[in-house]
């Protein structure tokens, strides 16, 4: 039965309130903004040295300086408190805590992380600390990098470090951003950093990733409060299949399990997934999982951090053709392992600036799935946002309305999801900065706030504005 309060929520013309104590906030990635890339003891990570590989990165661009956090994090800081957020998520510098990946902290590395918490929390922002979001020191990468068991015994050891220094003031961690891109599009397909190309070592780099946030977590949790809490981000794909044969159902299945359940299985239940382990029987036996790491991988989280922009469309082929694009980068190699018979398809419809279809139902669809898999999971919408081609006018103002209508729309079905029993705790915007996006450099803004890039200037756009009263009130106003 469909209560009043679901059909006046789910009418587009009616305002919807969100729970009381809901979190507000918005989100970043240190090398996207940091820059300071060789400053106070930081060496290079896989980033620094993919980014300065000539051809990897459009227009050469690179995190060098990028919007220049690293010296302007009190500005930055006070944007957010003039936005009126209730948190910030952002991720540590590996390479600027511990720069070989081993031994001590540099302890000015460190400072940064001081300083900027103890800003957030003085202005009432919730410091959300993220420990790894891509950049591996690039001497773990020398060493073989996440392929390797090592890598995730060093993680771990950094993630004790970083719980010692910042523990009495981050009350929330996760341990990894999007596992799925650092083995797949890194060891696979090679979009992103380190740029390798190697099925079997990308697999690896699956299960040593797992086995580092269970280790990490096991760190956290004997380093921080009984209070804190711990989570992992995971950027589910929500998978559909372009018709209703039997084929195409088989790939939405080949694809869930090596996109989601790969990190799901082991995290969340103790195992990787039969048919995961059965479609990559050509590749590798999976002989680098270890008696007792699904013991360790398997630890209890306060909550499960996703990320979600679109919906992924496949069907099944003969896998006579080459790859054809998945919308993660465009590579003649695959970052899916043992799934050559699976093609992906562009949804019809509205297009982000990154070539994204914008379609909020499969967020709805997503939390639905989740909830009902691991029931006893808060979940946060820790990335939701869109890339446009946004500029200042002669005015200097920024309007931003395709961006608005997104968030709006993908709020409203985060909203229907809680009112049908998904238990979703709270929403972060990507980006709050326009910054550097990775392979495409500095040609894709999703920030709330503006970058003038060769200023830095900040400018915030419409679109923060408008967040900025959802923020404040908990109340997303009627289209």
């Amino acid at each position: 039965m469909v209560t009043a309060a679901q059909q006046t929520a789910s009418a587009p013309d009616a305002a919807r309130t969100f729970p009381k104590g809901f979190l507000w906030g918005s989100a970043t990635a240190s090398y996207q903004i940091e820059g300071a890339a060789a400053e106070d003891g930081r060496t290079p990570s896989i980033w620094d040295t993919y980014a300065r590989t000539p051809g990897r990165v459009r227009n050469g661009d690179t995190g060098d300086i990028a919007t220049d956090h690293y010296h302007r994090w009190r500005e930055d800081v006070a944007l957010m408190a003039e936005l009126g957020l209730g948190a910030y998520r952002f991720s540590l510098a590996w390479p600027r805590i511990q720069p070989t990946g081993r031994g001590p902290a540099v302890q000015k590395g460190l400072d940064f992380y001081r300083r900027l918490t103890d800003e957030l929390l003085e202005k009432g922002i919730q410091p959300v600390a993220t420990l790894y979001h891509w950049d591996l020191p690039q001497e773990l990468e020398d060493a073989g990098g996440w392929p390797e068991r090592a890598t995730a015994e060093r993680f771990a050891e950094y993630a004790a470090l970083a719980a010692d220094a910042l523990g009495d003031r981050v009350k929330t961690w996760t341990t990894l951003n999007e596992p799925w891109c650092s083995a797949f599009l890194g060891y696979g397909s090679g979009v992103h950093a380190p740029g390798r190309t190697d099925p079997v070592a990308a697999l690896r780099a699956a299960h040593h990733l797992n086995l580092g946030h269970g280790l990490a977590v096991q760190a956290l949790r004997d380093r921080l409060p009984a209070a804190a809490q711990c989570s992992v981000t995971l950027n589910i794909h929500h998978v559909r299949p372009l018709t209703a044969t039997e084929g195409d159902a088989d790939a939405v299945r080949r694809i869930d399990a090596l996109a989601n359940r790969v990190f799901t299985g082991p995290m969340l239940e103790g195992a990787y997934p039969e048919d995961l382990l059965k479609d990559t029987a050509g590749l590798t036996d999976w002989s680098f999982v270890k008696d007792g790491d699904l013991e360790q991988i398997n630890q209890p989280l306060d909550f499960l951090g996703v990320n979600y922009y679109t919906p992924t469309v496949v069907s099944e082929t003969d896998g006579s053709g080459t790859h054809t694009s998945d919308g993660h980068g465009n590579s003649p190699h695959s970052p899916w392992p043992a799934a050559d018979k699976v093609a992906f398809h562009q949804p019809p419809g509205e297009r982000t600036a990154m070539g994204w279809a914008v379609d909020a139902t499969g967020l709805y669809d997503l939390l639905r799935r989740l909830s009902h898999d691991f029931p006893k999971l808060p979940l946060v919408i820790t990335e939701n946002g869109a890339a446009f081609d946004d500029y200042a006018d002669p005015s200097g103002n920024v309007n931003d309305p395709a961006r608005i209508a997104y968030v709006r729309d993908h709020l409203a079905a985060v909203h229907r999801a809680i009112l049908d029993g998904s238990d979703v705790r709270g929403y972060f915007l990507w980006s709050l900065l326009d910054n550097f996006e990775w392979a495409h450099g500095y040609s894709k803004r999703f920030g709330a706030v503006y970058v003038d890039y060769p200023t830095g200037r900040r400018i915030p756009k419409a679109s923060a504005r408008w967040y900025a009263e959802i923020a404040r009130t908990g109340v997303l106003p009627a289209a």
